[in-house]
C-alpha cells in the first residue's frame, strides 16, 4: 500500500498547476520532487500534507482520505520540515527536538522517559546528539537542518516531507544531509518526500524521483534510471543539465 496516493488531483490557486495527478509515495523510499523555480513544487507538498486544498480530486494516506484526519491525527502520521529561516535561536537543540514528542503526550507537554528516549534517538540518528545543549543560534546552516530533521522524526512520523532541505547549506552538508535521509528511509523505513533544486545528489540518493513539468501541468515520475534514459530532464533543464545528470547517474 502506498503511504500517499493521489487520485485525478489539481491543485494549485484560482487556476491549476496541475491537473489529473495520479501519484504514489511508496513506503520506505526517498522521493525528491524537482522541478524549475515556480513550478509548484512547495503548493504540491502543501497540499500533500493538508495544508493547502486542492482544487479538484483526492488524496489518500495510509488508505484513507487525508480529509478524514484531524489535525492532531495528522501529527501523528506526518512531519515536516520547511525551508524557512526560523528564529527559534533562542532554544537548546535539545528543546527544539523535544517538541517533536508534542503529539504524544498530555495536555501540559510532559515528558516521560520514553519520551526521552525517542528525542535521543532522534539526535543520534540524525547526527547530531554532540550539539544537544547547543542553542540554535550557535549552530551551523547544516546543523540547524539536522535539528529540525530529527524534531521531525521525535514525532515518530511514518511520512516526512520536507522543503528544499539543502537549500542554504555548502556542497559537504548537501551530501551528508541527502545520504542521511536515505539511510534513515531504508533501515527505519520512513517514507520521505523532499523538494530540492540540487539534481546531482538527488539523483545520487533518491530512491524515486518526481519531476514537475510545470509546461504540461503533469508529475513525471520514476526511479533515477528510467527517467535519465529519457529526454525528460533536457526538455525540462535543458542539454547542458542533461549531460550533467547524465553524468550522475552513471557514477552511481
Amino acid at each position: 500500500m502506498a503511504a500517499i496516493s493521489t487520485h485525478s488531483l489539481s491543485i494549485g490557486y484560482r487556476e491549476p498547476l496541475f491537473s489529473g495527478l495520479e501519484l504514489e509515495l511508496e513506503e520506505g523510499r526517498l522521493t525528491s520532487l524537482l522541478g524549475l523555480n515556480g513550478a509548484g513544487k512547495s503548493t504540491l507538498l502543501r497540499t500533500l500534507c493538508g495544508l493547502q486544498a486542492p482544487l479538484s480530486g483526492s488524496i489518500t494516506v495510509n488508505g484513507r482520505a487525508l480529509g478524514e484526519y484531524n489535525r492532531a491525527q495528522l501529527a501523528t502520521l506526518m512531519g515536516l520540515v520547511l525551508t524557512d529561516r526560523n528564529s527559534a535561536g533562542g532554544l537548546t537543540v535539545y528543546e527544539l527536538v523535544s517538541l517533536g514528542r508534542h503529539p504524544h503526550t498530555d495536555f501540559l507537554g510532559r515528558l516521560k522517559e520514553s519520551d526521552h528516549e525517542v528525542i535521543r534517538h532522534a539526535l543520534e540518528s540524525v547526527g547530531i546528539a554532540d550539539k544537544a545543549g547547543c542553542y540554535l543560534s550557535d549552530l551551523s546552516d547544516g546543523e540547524r537542518q539536522k535539528t529540525f530533521i530529527a524534531k521531525a522524526f521525535a514525532q515518530e512520523c511514518p511520512i516526512i516531507i520536507l522543503d528544499e532541505p539543502t537549500a542554504f547549506l555548502d556542497i559537504t552538508s548537501r551530501i551528508e544531509t541527502m545520504d542521511m535521509l536515505h539511510t534513515l528511509a531504508a533501515e527505519e523505513g520512513k517514507t520521505i518526500l523532499l523538494s530540492t533544486h540540487d539534481l546531482d545528489t538527488a539523483i545520487r540518493y533518491s530512491d524515486c524521483l518526481w519531476i514537475a513539468d510545470g509546461t504540461s501541468g503533469r508529475i513525471i515520475t520514476g526511479t533515477c534510471g528510467s527517467l535519465t534514459a529519457t529526454d525528460v530532464f533536457e526538455r525540462i533543464f535543458g542539454s547542458k543539465v542533461a549531460e550533467l545528470v547524465s553524468y550522475s547517474d552513471k557514477g552511481k
